[in-house]
């Protein structure tokens, strides 16, 4: 494991977003589930969700309208809220334009198990290209399309069905300190910036791409004028800030009473095999992840079961050693997207390094191609002169 000073009580590094450390050396994070697993009535937080549900059934078309990706977190809210409640929801899915095989599979069992109607939409590719690039010029993030998409195009088909109830899944309390446990956190405008779209606005984001794109594209990535959502009188909340999140259990309730099943995930153990398997780049991001900050997501979940108290912290430390570090297959297709050679996009990657953590390149070890490798779309690669273009922009730009 990298020299990064972690948490004493999980392996969360001080390169992780947000992340403060108490006198115990005990991060903020950790101490946030403190409060959720000993302070907070789950039973008085399980009756403010039944009186804002029944605030709002039957008053229109549809009682909720639910954010739906596939994976175990919108999976196990839609569940719950049509078993537990008999809801009729509006099922909304931004499709980031790398779903899998498995995902599609998931989505099609779960939506006929409960029988819900469901409106997916997929933007522009050529505009996802170019954004892809431009926000990992900027942020080392490629996925800014898909954190504004995923936020704020389901509040666009609110506006446009007259659904006021947004339900979402976890609170962003769970893995960061954005907001606490302690504080209300609606899913709103001021959480999408603070939070959610890296400091971009859809607005920067058309400037930035110099009139290569039309405006109108930007739309489903841009949120909606507050005064739009009042006239709907909305409420967007996440489901996490009424019962209590367990992501294994909720897990392991979905394949049991949905067929829901997990998938392999590159350089993430195989016994979590319930996370972030909707996409088939997730192993970039991961990746990137570990280029700036020196962590990855199996520190991530490991940090969840200390906290949970299912690992011991040596356990979690042998599991990092193990999964972590590696280059994922699927670098491959996402260079081919974006127009980028390997040197130039370590090079950006790095450029965005969090201190105290300093990449070596040589300490990278190849990682394996999962099962379903061969079935990724490799369709729509970027012309490299389109990539250069871009590129060039950019670095006028910074001078």
């Amino acid at each position: 494991m990298n020299e990064l000073h972690r948490c004493s009580k999980c392996v969360e590094p001080q390169t992780h977003e947000t992340i403060l450390f108490d006198e115990k050396d005990v991060c903020n994070i950790c101490r946030q589930h403190e409060y959720k697993q000993t302070q907070i009535d789950w039973d008085a937080k399980k009756k403010e969700l039944d009186a804002l549900i029944e605030s709002y059934r039957g008053k229109s078309e549809y009682d909720c309208l639910i954010p739906f990706s596939g994976g175990k977190d919108s999976t196990w809210a839609l569940y719950y809220l049509v078993t537990e409640y008999k809801l009729k929801p509006l099922v909304v899915r931004f499709d980031h334009g790398f779903l899998r095989p498995n995902t599609l599979e998931n989505t099609t069992r779960v939506l006929r198990q409960l029988g819900v109607d469901f409106h997916h939409f997929t933007p522009n590719w050529k505009v996802v290209q170019k954004v892809m690039l431009q926000s990992f010029l900027e942020k080392g993030d490629f996925c800014w399309h898909c954190h504004t998409g995923i936020f704020s195009y389901p509040m666009w088909v609110a506006i446009r069905y007259n659904v006021p109830l947004i339900f979402w899944g976890e609170p962003s309390a769970e893995y960061t300190a954005y907001y606490s446990y302690e504080q209300p956190e609606e899913v709103d405008e001021k959480r999408f910036n603070r939070y959610v779209n890296l400091g971009i606005t859809a607005e920067d984001m058309y400037v930035r791409l110099q009139g290569t794109v039309d405006s109108r594209d930007l739309k489903p990535f841009s949120y909606p004028p507050l005064k739009e959502l009042r006239r709907i009188n909305y409420r967007s909340v996440c489901l996490g800030s009424y019962i209590s999140w367990d992501v294994k259990k909720q897990s392991a309730m979905i394949q049991e009473k949905l067929g829901w099943k997990g998938d392999e995930v590159e350089n993430v153990p195989p016994e979590y095999s319930y996370e972030k398997i909707e996409c088939y780049l997730q192993g970039v991001r991961d990746y990137i992840k570990y280029i700036k900050r020196g962590y990855t997501r199996p520190t991530h979940l490991a940090s969840l079961d200390i906290r949970n108290h299912r690992m011991s912290r040596e356990e979690a430390v042998r599991l990092i050693k193990q999964y972590e570090g590696k280059r994922p297959p699927s670098l491959d297709l996402f260079l081919q997207f974006v127009g980028l050679t390997e040197e130039e996009f370590l090079q950006i990657a790095m450029s965005h390094g969090v201190s105290p953590y300093q990449h070596d390149p040589a300490t990278v070890t190849p990682g394996r191609k999962v099962h379903d490798f061969a079935h990724w779309s490799r369709d729509g690669a970027m012309p490299r002169a389109d990539a250069e273009a871009q590129l060039e922009r950019w670095k006028r730009s910074q001078h």
